[in-house]
């Protein structure tokens, strides 16, 4: 099942429901695009392989694409946000609990960004849906656990994996450096980071375009009274327009997460910079492949982590590590709890 462009066009117009769930819908795309996206770009800035205005503009644009062209070659990982919890109730009373769970994602990501602390979007989006999902069905059955299990091994792929090739990525390209010559190497190495930071903006759009995508059509079918719809197909129309707006969040800068990620956790070199983002890349890969919902920002940091180990433990600031981390285990709970207390009240006004 799908929404044509003038079906949904048509209904914005006369359904105030709707209207409200699109508003919110986008508003949680474009803090995503501007707290989370920089992440992508934080390696590159902080190794001066690319100015900041640059960078952004390049994250933005390569954003888009990957919504556009990810989502076309495979959906699987909005299905799965689309299918995590449990909305099958009454299309009004679910339409409320969904805007709540965008209202309590908005203010979650708004508070760390304002604290420059590179949380996961995408873990605030699955905690914000779910809290809401238990709110309304009063209890832990608006969970489906066979969709929830793969955010584990997301976070399993996201982190281990991450640490790892990128300690070992990193060893590798301090091997073939010796044989360089140093203006050679960073040369080489400048290009290449450029390029991995534009192929990290385009999967972090791959990844998180897809997201929010699912939550959109679920919005949508239940502003039309739907809450029975199981399968659906992403139009052209819909990338394009989350794109567009991810792309915006990204223009409008994340200075604060680029200064957490890629400049106070460690002091990274071009060739560590390119094997970070390498590392991200493949790791972010693999994760649409089998359609697990990982969050960009673990797979990014972690990255990092690995390769300043690679060169000494001491180089990484543990203390920087040690607050992203808190942040990392509160948002499930925290955003949980706000869904659901969001929700609760969100039924009880209207």
């Amino acid at each position: 099942m799908t929404i044509t462009l003038h079906e949904f066009a048509s209904q914005l117009t006369s359904n105030v429901p709707l209207l409200i769930t699109v508003l919110l819908t986008l508003g949680v795309v474009l803090v995503n695009g501007w707290t989370d996206a920089p992440n992508a770009i934080a390696t590159c800035v902080s190794t001066r392989a690319i100015g900041v205005k640059k960078a952004i503009i390049m994250a933005a644009a390569f954003n888009f694409l990957g919504v556009l062209f990810m989502t076309m070659i495979n959906a699987s990982v909005a299905a799965t946000i689309y299918n995590m919890v449990d909305f099958n109730s009454d299309p009004r009373t679910s339409l409320i609990a969904l805007c709540a769970s965008l209202f309590a994602i908005v203010i979650w990501a708004t508070a760390a960004w304002w604290f420059g602390i590179p949380t996961s979007e995408s873990h605030a989006l699955i905690a914000g849906l779910s809290g809401a999902a238990i709110a309304l069905q009063g209890g832990i059955s608006g969970i489906n656990g066979g969709e929830w299990i793969k955010v584990i091994y997301g976070i399993i792929l996201s982190t281990l994996l991450g640490f790892v090739l990128g300690y070992i990525i990193t060893k590798i390209m301090g091997v073939l450096c010796r044989s360089l010559d140093r203006h050679a190497a960073n040369v080489i190495f400048k290009n290449g980071q450029v390029a991995a930071g534009a192929g990290m903006a385009f999967m972090h759009g791959a990844q998180d375009g897809q997201k929010f995508m699912g939550v959109f059509m679920l919005g949508m079918f239940l502003a039309k009274g739907d809450a029975s719809v199981t399968s659906f197909a992403i139009p052209i129309w819909l990338m394009a327009l989350c794109s567009i707006t991810m792309a915006l969040g990204t223009s409008i800068g994340g200075y604060r997460i680029i200064k957490a990620v890629g400049m106070d956790m460690v002091k990274l070199r071009q060739y560590q910079g390119f094997s970070a983002d390498l590392t991200a890349v493949i790791c972010l890969i693999l994760a649409s492949r089998f359609g697990l919902p990982v969050s960009t920002t673990h797979t990014k940091t972690t990255a990092i982590m690995g390769v300043g180990s690679a060169k000494r433990i001491t180089a990484v600031n543990w203390g920087i590590v040690g607050e992203m981390i808190l942040a990392w285990v509160l948002t499930f709970p925290g955003c949980g709890l706000l869904g659901f207390g969001m929700a609760w009240a969100f039924m009880a006004i209207f």
